[in-house]
């Protein structure tokens, strides 16, 4: 018998330890038959058997079982933190958006207030039930934002757009009383200067509200991890020289006038101080022929003045210059302008201009009540455009 046959006679049937029923296994004190050349081989050790051990796989599986309860405490922490980010965003956006519905009405009411003082022929009685429905109107509004709650980071920016709102009220309570007890008198001067105290509350309630408001919280939104969130802006008094104690006295003596004539006091006039135009700088002139050279930010600058010795208010003007099919026509309105005092309107022309042949920018003033020389109301300038 060859070596591979011994081989495949040997192969092992029986798990360790077990003998084949059929040999008998060797007498106590019986050495095992030593094998002898060519004779029989005796018993030959066990051999090791390639197989798991039996507590293998109890491990394996509670391997597998915490790497399990791994990913899923991994995939419920990302879940979690997902929804609190989504969550923390709507609450800093939910308070953005109300606290921006409060603020875009304040300032819609700065600029009511704007035009009931630049509204031609406007009595005390009548500014004083306006500037009352104004009052309420910015005590309600100061009551809506206390009453919001935001994110706790933001609690002190809210305080302080509660107070950039109560400074609006207070502006408006000093305004209404300061035209009432002031009607008796003829101090144009005290009336402005009492009136521009007022007015400073007004503007001082931009500033808080974007320095100790707007800025604060965007600063939070920051460092909290909040994007895509806008900080609401809420301007008041957009332009300052309207709260000038000049401006105000004005003012004053407007209303004071048509109270007592029932029609604007003084002397009223406006009239074209000069026309230029831009970015050229060149100065039209009525009786020279100008050649302006033609670019995409080709605009007109015109000049107006109040000639008289009283405010006006809303003046319209107009800048034309002729054209096939169609004439370009500009209109602009100066909200209101002191005496003396000359205030530039722009038009905004372009390119779109007839180019090759004269032709001309006109500018018309309309005149304001009460106005009796309209001579520098009207202009004719003669041009030719080039490229």
């Amino acid at each position: 018998m060859s070596t591979r046959d011994d081989d495949i006679l040997d192969f092992d049937f029986f798990d360790e330890g077990e003998q084949p029923s059929w040999e008998e296994p060797p007498g106590e004190g019986e050495p095992p038959p030593r094998p002898g050349r060519g004779g029989p081989r005796g018993p030959r050790p066990p051999r090791q058997r390639l197989r798991a051990p039996g507590n293998l796989t109890p491990l394996l599986r509670l391997v597998g079982l915490i790497a399990l309860a791994i990913l899923v405490v991994v995939l419920l922490a990302v879940w979690i933190e997902g929804c609190s980010t989504s969550r923390k965003h709507d609450r800093y956006s939910s308070y953005m958006s109300q606290i921006g519905t409060v603020g875009t009405a304040s300032a819609a009411l700065g600029q009511q207030l704007s035009t009931l003082l630049t509204t031609p022929g406007l009595s005390v009685v009548e500014l004083d039930a306006k500037l009352g429905g104004y009052v309420q109107q910015a005590q309600s509004q100061q009551q809506k934002a206390e009453g919001l709650k935001p994110p706790g980071p933001l609690h002190d920016a809210n305080d302080a757009a509660v107070q950039s709102l109560g400074l609006r009220v207070l502006g408006l309570q000093g305004m209404q009383a300061t035209f009432k007890h002031t009607s008796g008198t003829k101090d144009a001067t005290a009336a402005g200067q009492a009136l521009a105290v007022q007015g400073q509350r007004l503007s001082a309630s931009d500033v808080v509200w974007a320095d100790l408001f707007r800025s604060p919280a965007q600063a939070v939104l920051r460092q909290q991890g909040v994007d895509g969130v806008q900080v609401p802006p809420s301007v008041f008094v957009p332009n300052l020289d309207f709260v000038s104690q000049r401006s105000l006295a004005a003012v004053w003596t407007r209303v004071q006038g048509a109270a007592a004539s029932g029609k604007p006091g003084g002397l009223h006039g406006s009239g074209i101080a000069y026309v230029k135009a831009q970015p050229s700088g060149q100065v039209l002139q009525t009786s020279t022929l100008t050649t302006i050279k033609v670019t995409q930010a080709l605009a007109f600058e015109v000049g107006v003045t109040d000639t008289g010795d009283s405010q006006e208010v809303r003046i319209k003007v107009t800048l034309t210059i002729p054209k096939q099919p169609s004439s370009i026509v500009k209109t602009a309105t100066i909200p209101l302008i002191d005496p003396g005092q000359t205030l530039p309107v722009t038009f905004t022309i372009g390119a779109l201009v007839p180019f090759g042949s004269q032709t001309s920018v006109k500018v018309d003033i309309t005149p304001v009540k009460g106005e009796t020389n309209t001579a520098n109301n009207t202009a004719e300038y003669p041009v030719i455009f080039t490229l």
